[in-house]
């Protein structure tokens, strides 16, 4: 036994198998202390990379929902602007034809009081004849046949007067 405790090979082990039983423990708890710290970590960045996930899940169905919603309201407001269209058109239209009748009735008046007019001047040149051939007549005391063919030669010269007026 003396020759056992003589070898150096032997004192090593003890003193390995005494540290190890004196400050092991501790060494193990700081090892697993950091072990687990270290997992701990992990664990945490973990869970917020799911929550940082999660959220841009959520984000992105917002964005789906909002950008779905933005493309109803803008189909439902093109069909507005065509129906908004439509009915401008037919308002046009029917602001076209009520003023084209307008100018048609006023084009109608216009010439109705023109018509009046040339059968007024009409009138009054076939006075002007008439009275002219009666003074030619009651002035010249004129044969009976002379006033007949002063009648018909005025009746004659009226359209030629109502030309000219």
């Amino acid at each position: 036994m003396t020759h056992l405790l003589a070898d150096p090979e032997i004192w090593v082990l003890v003193s390995f198998v005494a540290f190890f039983v004196l400050f092991g423990g501790k060494l193990w708890t700081a090892l697993t202390g950091l072990l687990d710290g270290r997992a701990n970590a992990i664990r945490a960045e973990l869970a917020e990379a799911q929550l940082l996930r999660s959220e841009a899940e959520k984000m992105l169905a917002d964005a789906q929902r909002a950008r779905t919603e933005a493309l109803a309201e803008a189909a439902a407001l093109l069909l507005r602007s065509h129906e908004e269209a439509a009915q401008v058109a037919q308002a046009a239209m029917a602001e076209a034809e009520a003023s084209a009748k307008r100018r048609e009735r006023m084009a109608i008046e216009r010439i109705a009081a023109a018509e009046k007019a040339a059968l007024a001047e009409v009138r009054q040149a076939a006075a002007e004849v008439a009275t002219r051939s009666a003074a030619l007549v009651i002035a010249g005391g004129l044969p009976e046949e002379t006033q007949l063919a002063l009648v018909d030669e005025a009746i004659a010269d009226l359209p030629r007067a109502l030309r000219a007026a």
